[in-house]
């Protein structure tokens, strides 16, 4: 039995240098989408990599056709055959900084300070997603190897450097080492609580497919005054394309876009609805007063459980100041779908195609970008062990169910494991949805850094029960 009262005791004295060494972390502007900053990637990768060995893994930087990827192997001493083995996934990279004007500080020169509410807050590129993150699940193991000698588990920690740009290497790497990295189950710090108090365990993520499309008419631009009428105008072709992708009632009218979707059990729509979720203040927050979409679904479960189609984009003609009278010769669009349960990416993007080919007409034609595709949606079962012993720990630290959620975002690494790896993913975040990722002035509470340093001892002493 793994004591865990020493380990927390010692994340609440050390919070301040636990502090300092992110902050180490997330000076290394460690951006994959941006060439220039290669170096700093590879930076950051060897700074974590020195992390994990200093908890005594086996730790090495390993090198792919793009950003490198971290891996490392913890076995405790008297392990034996019993031992869980879990796998920790985390990324170092980040989003870029831009705007830089908006941000009140340096993106790369973290701090420390109080919001105009008082909340004790960590700000800078990185702090939520995702460096703050992993290092919650660090510094526990480092808590635990401390005043215990060792982990009651065998670990491995994957932390890759791609997870912002699409993470392109990550497959492969994945298939190259299936027999190095498959373990009992993984878990992902990536993810958020449902509310500052309320601990979460997201269980439901939706999948993705992207196009598109280019809907041409005429060779060239035309003078709207000399042939609006009979010419064919693409704008108009596309408008209506898009506009019959859904009925009166929000639903999506694509032939066989719901093949793979089913109904919420009985028993997840009940303790979503104990979340007493406030649909006013969701769209209140973002200016929006009316729901729309599916008619008779509600705004979470439209999010956490029903697929979207979505128009991203959209242009064509002129869009310069002033007028010009024209017909364009093209109009172009952008579209997603948000995916759930066994909807099949390609297939989706083979019924859209077929679908909007259908909608043209006469002289309009419509091309594709050839680019389509996506990743599937991930469920995992409430009632698997490592959630159940996830949500016990997190009870304990928070004295509070864990709340289980969907996610309307898209999670690849999670379907990556089953499918390649053959194991479940546990996916306990400790994010807010305030934290502006992806934004300027990201930040993280200090007491989400806190307190997921302590749930993850929780968790880690209670997997080795």
């Amino acid at each position: 039995m793994t004591s865990t009262a020493a380990a927390l005791a010692l994340i609440d004295t050390d919070l301040d240098h636990a502090i300092e060494r992110l902050f180490s972390f997330l000076r290394i502007p460690s951006i994959s989408a941006d060439p220039a900053y290669s170096g700093d990637c590879e930076k950051a990768a060897r700074w974590i990599c020195g992390e994990l060995k200093s908890l005594g893994c086996e730790a090495s930087v390993r090198a792919t056709p793009g950003r490198p990827i971290v891996v490392a192997h913890y076995t405790p001493p008297d392990a034996s055959a019993k031992t869980p083995h879990v796998l920790f996934y985390g990324h170092y990279d980040v989003q870029p900084a831009d705007p830089l004007e908006l941000w009140d500080t340096p993106p790369f020169e973290p701090q420390r300070r109080k919001n105009k509410k008082g909340v004790d807050q960590l700000v800078g590129r990185g702090t939520s997603d995702d460096k703050g993150q992993v290092m919650t699940f660090v510094e526990a193991a480092r808590a635990l190897i401390k005043t215990n000698g060792k982990l009651p588990i065998k670990a491995t920690f994957l932390i890759e450097g791609e997870e912002e740009s699409g993470s392109p290497s990550l497959v492969p790497f994945l298939k190259a080492n299936k027999k190095e990295l498959s373990c009992d189950a993984a878990f992902v710090c990536d993810t958020g609580m449902w509310d500052a108090k309320t601990p979460a365990i997201t269980t439901r993520l939706r999948g993705m497919a992207h196009e598109e499309v280019t809907v041409t008419g005429p060779s060239i631009d035309l003078h709207s005054g000399m042939y609006g009428g009979p010419a064919s105008n693409p704008i108009k072709v596309l408008s209506r394309l898009i506009a019959a992708l859904h009925d009166a009632n929000g639903r999506v009218t694509i032939p066989g876009f719901y093949t793979g979707v089913s109904e919420l059990p009985a028993a997840v729509k009940r303790q979503w609805a104990s979340l007493k979720f406030s649909e006013k203040k969701f769209l209140g927050d973002v200016g929006l007063k009316f729901p729309v979409g599916e008619k008779g679904r509600s705004s979470l479960e439209q999010v956490w459980a029903r697929p979207t189609a979505e128009v991203n984009g959209m242009w064509g003609g002129y869009t310069g100041a002033g007028a010009k009278t024209v017909i364009p010769a093209k109009a172009q669009a952008k579209l997603t779908f948000r995916l759930v349960g066994r909807q099949d990416p390609n297939k989706v993007i083979k019924a859209f195609q077929a679908f909007a080919k259908k909608q043209m007409a006469g002289d309009a034609r419509i091309t594709f970008s050839g680019k389509g595709g996506g990743s599937p949606a991930s469920t995992i079962a409430e009632d698997n062990s490592y959630i159940r012993k996830s949500a016990m720990a997190l009870k304990a630290e928070f004295k509070r169910e864990a709340a289980l959620i969907g996610s309307g975002g898209s999670i690849p690494i999670v379907r990556y494991f089953k499918d390649i790896l053959g194991m479940d993913s546990v996916l306990v975040g400790f994010a807010l949805d305030d934290d502006a990722i992806h934004s300027p002035n990201e930040k993280y509470d200090v007491s989400s850094f806190h307190r997921g340093m302590r749930s993850w001892v929780r968790i880690i002493a209670e997997l080795g029960n």
